[in-house]
């Protein structure tokens, strides 16, 4: 019964629209629901201790995007009654530095793979990095699209145009020549399918050893937040950016350009309003002079 609730969702999700990587997801968050819910009977009691039996468990991020998918499986059975809301969290200024990916180590790990002879791997690094691209939408990047210097991606029922920085551009066009390229995708394997994004994810794991960098921050997605990071502390335009990274909220985007050392949140509280109790007595020695003479 379950199979078939999820086989069903499925096709709903891509009635939707929506991607594949989405679609994975929802089926597992909802799959883990309904394993949860087993015997029990479909209440909103139920699904509310299911959401605090996540907080026992998850992080409150992945707690708010599991019960994304678990809302859109109650609305697709017609039981939104028993949708529950978010968990509230006060948004951070600052991203936790063990989890963020700086231009150093993200040289470093470029470095690496080609030092390691991956060269498919050195051009998919810098493509991520310099374009802002999910990982899925990698099989955008296509000889013709050199040729335009500029990328249409169809993602989520939307159509968004990436212009190629000319030294990308350049680049990638040398690599096509010496791997013989000159249609379709740039990255694919060797039966001619788009790379898979675990493969992908995979190598870039096994660089962070020999790079001097931490497994924690090395996934496509960093790559993405070190573009968005880039772009607004070079030009300071939100809304374009927004544009480029395909976001239909800008408060979506605003999360990628928080400042990422608690260091440098702390610095810019330093306004100067502090007055320390040294500088009473100081002050007071002053006023006695000035009173004498």
């Amino acid at each position: 019964m379950v199979v078939y609730q999820l086989k069903s969702f499925a096709a709903y999700l891509r009635s939707q629209e929506k991607s594949e990587n989405t679609v994975e997801k929802y089926l597992r968050d909802a799959g883990h629901f309904l394993r949860y819910m087993e015997d029990r009977e479909l209440k909103l009691e139920q699904v509310v201790r299911y959401k605090e039996d996540l907080v026992e468990h998850y992080k409150i991020s992945s707690v708010n995007s599991m019960l994304i998918a678990v809302n859109c499986y109650l609305r697709f059975i017609g039981r939104e009654d028993c949708c529950v809301k978010a968990c509230r969290v006060q948004r951070q200024t600052f991203r936790e530095e063990e989890k963020e990916l700086s231009r150093e180590e993200y040289r470093r790990l470029v470095s690496q793979a080609w030092k390691d002879g991956k060269k498919r791997l050195f051009y998919i690094l810098q493509t991520l990095a310099m374009t802002g691209i999910r990982i899925g939408e990698l099989k955008y990047i296509t000889a013709e699209s050199l040729r335009q210097q500029m990328v249409r991606i169809s993602s989520k029922g939307k159509v968004r145009i990436i212009l190629l920085p000319p030294a990308l551009t350049a680049m990638l066009g040398s690599y096509c020549r010496e791997a013989g390229i000159r249609e379709g995708s740039i990255f694919i394997t060797r039966n001619g399918r788009p790379m898979d994004r675990r493969n992908i994810w995979v190598q870039m794991k096994g660089l962070c050893q020999a790079a001097g960098v931490s497994p924690g921050k090395v996934f496509p997605h960093n790559l993405r937040h070190l573009f968005a990071q880039c772009y607004y502390e070079k030009e300071k335009d939100l809304a374009h950016l927004a544009d480029y990274l395909g976001h239909s909220s800008i408060e979506t985007t605003r999360r990628y350009t928080m400042i990422s050392a608690m260091e440098a949140c702390l610095n810019q509280l330093d306004l100067g309003l502090m007055v320390s109790r040294e500088s009473f007595g100081a002050e007071r020695e002053k006023g006695i002079a000035a009173h004498m003479t």
